[in-house]
């Protein structure tokens, strides 16, 4: 804003010839009348000046002050309007029973297996979210019941780990599949693009055909559907009692662990942007 060499081609801006009343000292004034000032500061500053008997120079610095901020403002806008947004969390619902739910444990919310891929999620910095739907003693039957209400939630992935405890009661392995099926099929009524992860469960071998007929109803639908699965969610877990507690069924905080780590193996690659 200061007076610089100009060429004859250069459109200089014109001189102000200040009136006196408005300095204290003539020195002010001759320093003032050799700037350039904008024709816009000089427009506003001047009348303010007279009405407000007040030194042109005070003036001056605030409306230049006020210009300098304003500007800042402005561009600080405009470069948080153009900086890419973080991509919006996508929602893993868990639909399950106890096993889904961390029965037993001291702190499922921090221990149960959904919990644990949420801090696996947060540690690879992957947009996800984890939603912990497990309702200990649920039966596929009233999963079905259920999973209207849980969908009132988006849910961009959902995981549907349901039938054990239909199994260890002998329930109809027709009743089951059939309720499985209408599961699946609400969840892609609601969220066509959602994609779902079947949890296969196994039952104790004692129980016969029964056990293995109960275990083939997980890939049949898996492959019906076109579902990502899960061939079993205890893998490593179920029967081994350091990993159990004292009912044999439910696992303890290291066995949601192996857990955790089963389920993330398949998880993982489906997550990745």
């Amino acid at each position: 804003m200061f007076p610089t060499e100009h060429t004859e081609d250069t459109e200089i801006e014109p001189m102000i010839n200040f009136p006196s009343p408005l300095f204290r000292t003539r020195r002010s004034a001759r320093r003032l009348q050799s700037w350039r000032i904008p024709r816009g500061v000089q427009a506003l500053a001047l009348p303010i000046a007279w009405l407000t008997d007040c030194p042109f120079t005070v003036v001056l610095g605030r409306l230049l002050l006020l210009v300098i901020s304003v500007s800042s403002v402005c561009s600080v806008g405009q470069l948080r309007a153009t900086a890419p947004s973080p991509p919006a969390l996508q929602t893993i619902v868990f639909f399950g029973d106890s096993l889904t739910a961390g029965l037993g444990l001291d702190d499922p919310a921090t221990t149960a297996f959904p919990a644990l891929i949420q801090q696996k999620l947060t540690a690879a910095k992957l947009p996800w979210r984890t939603v912990n739907a497990g309702l200990s003693g649920e039966t596929t039957a009233g999963g079905l019941r259920r999973v209207d209400w849980i969908l009132r939630q988006p849910a961009d992935l959902f995981v549907l780990e349901l039938g054990g405890n239909d199994g260890l009661r002998g329930l109809p392995l027709t009743e089951v599949r059939t309720n499985l099926q209408a599961i699946v099929d609400k969840v892609r009524a609601k969220y066509p693009s959602a994609q779902i992860v079947l949890a296969g469960m196994k039952l104790p071998v004692n129980l016969g055909d029964y056990a293995k007929d109960f275990a083939a109803i997980y890939p049949e639908l898996a492959a019906k559907n076109q579902l990502v699965l899960i061939p079993f969610l205890l893998d490593a877990v179920g029967g081994v009692p350091a990993l159990n507690q004292a009912d044999g069924i439910h696992p303890t905080a290291p066995g949601h662990a192996k857990v955790a780590e089963t389920v993330w193996s398949v998880l993982k690659p489906m997550l990745q942007p």
